[in-house]
């Protein structure tokens, strides 16, 4: 079970729209995090055991993106190290089974959560770097599906580069603002998460404050709740019915949301139970698209048991540390010298210093919680 404390936030004399994406109202404010935080989703494979790969079916479910063709050379250099990054994204396609999910009135596919998964060597632990979506980055220049290309762009929002060239941009952003590269993609939408959330039976949160949030539809009393898929959905997207509305604040939620998720399918039985198993696997795998290195069962099997050894209750979730920009009070931009000494760590599998997760925008906390 995990313990979700409600953010609380420094009085700014605003209006609860002022800040992080507050300001006016934008069609994406409703747009779930869906959070997957699924960060470690290749460990519900794993523990499974090894018979997936049997279903030979589900590969045909999983799509794949090669990102080594569509970024080129240009690229930071892996890691000398056995450390892995994982660039881990939750989109929202309001295509097929993710239309009778949609409460707002965006169309199109967006990407409202993005984290940079660190399993460093010995793989006996991991962090996850949220980035906040309404950060102001350097968009480089992408190739679009359609073959056109889409020209560099300073101060766009993060979360218009899926939408505007897709997933294999997202990778080269976050590879040009870090320098760090990105070992392996995934990305589950809305549907998988919700599917996911049912097969295992719901998920367990604690809450210290009633929330009550008109925008997502999540209605709960402070206490201890069991949430089914909808509700874990409308939890990971509130933001208006805790602390000051910010998208901050949501990403605080979806952190501790993932730890109880995590933890929740570790727990479970899933070898005395094929059929559950099964169900698991197929939602994620209709609902997934990773690159071409983890792009069927087995190569995601082989993963998985390779990062076994992660234990969610000892993974660190923060957030890239962020101010607010002094020309848009609705957005954010990433805070230094913090944010560079963060990703310095990443990129030479060190240890995180406890003044690179420092961020302004949160009062100098490590998290948005």
């Amino acid at each position: 079970m995990s313990h979700v404390s409600t953010p609380q936030r420094r009085s700014t004399g605003e209006t609860p729209r002022g800040r992080g994406g507050r300001g006016r109202k934008r069609p994406g404010g409703r747009r779930t995090g869906r959070k997957i935080l699924l960060a470690l989703l290749i460990l519900v494979l794993a523990a499974a055991g090894t018979g997936y790969w049997l279903y030979s079916d589900l590969n045909n479910n999983i799509e794949g993106v090669d990102i080594d063709k569509a970024l080129g050379d240009d690229r930071p250099e892996k890691l000398a190290t056995s450390g892995q990054n994982i660039l881990v994204l939750g989109s929202d396609s309001r295509a097929g089974k993710n239309a009778s999910l949609n409460t707002g009135k965006v169309s199109g596919a967006r990407s409202d959560t993005a984290l940079v998964m660190h399993i460093p060597e010995g793989r006996k632990k991991a962090v996850a770097v949220s980035i906040p979506r309404d950060t102001l980055v350097t968009r480089p220049e992408c190739a679009k599906s359609d073959g056109s290309t889409l020209a560099s762009a300073k101060r766009v929002m993060f979360n218009s580069v899926y939408s505007q060239a897709g997933p294999a941009c997202v990778v080269k952003t976050v590879e040009q603002m870090s320098g760090v590269r990105m070992d392996h993609f995934v990305e589950i939408d809305f549907a998988g998460f919700k599917g996911l959330v049912d097969a295992i039976g719901g998920v367990t949160v604690t809450v210290d404050q009633d929330i009550h949030d008109t925008s997502s539809g999540l209605d709960l009393t402070a206490g201890t709740h069991k949430l089914n898929g909808t509700q874990s959905l409308q939890f990971v997207r509130t933001r208006h019915g805790i602390g000051d509305g910010s998208d901050l604040g949501r990403i605080g939620l979806q952190q501790e949301f993932m730890l109880a998720l995590l933890s929740e399918i570790k727990q479970q039985d899933l070898l005395g139970s094929p059929t559950k198993a099964y169900k698991i696997a197929n939602n994620l795998t209709e609902s997934l698209t990773t690159d071409s290195g983890l792009a069927s069962l087995t190569k995601l099997a082989e993963f998985g048991r390779s990062m076994n050894g992660v234990d969610p209750s000892t993974m660190e979730t923060i957030m890239l540390p962020v101010a607010y920009d002094k020309a848009d009070p609705n957005r954010v931009v990433a805070a230094e010298p913090q944010a560079t000494t963060l990703w310095k760590a990443l990129r030479t599998d060190a240890t995180i210093p406890e003044s690179a997760k420092k961020s302004p925008a949160t009062g100098g906390t490590s998290s948005a919680s």
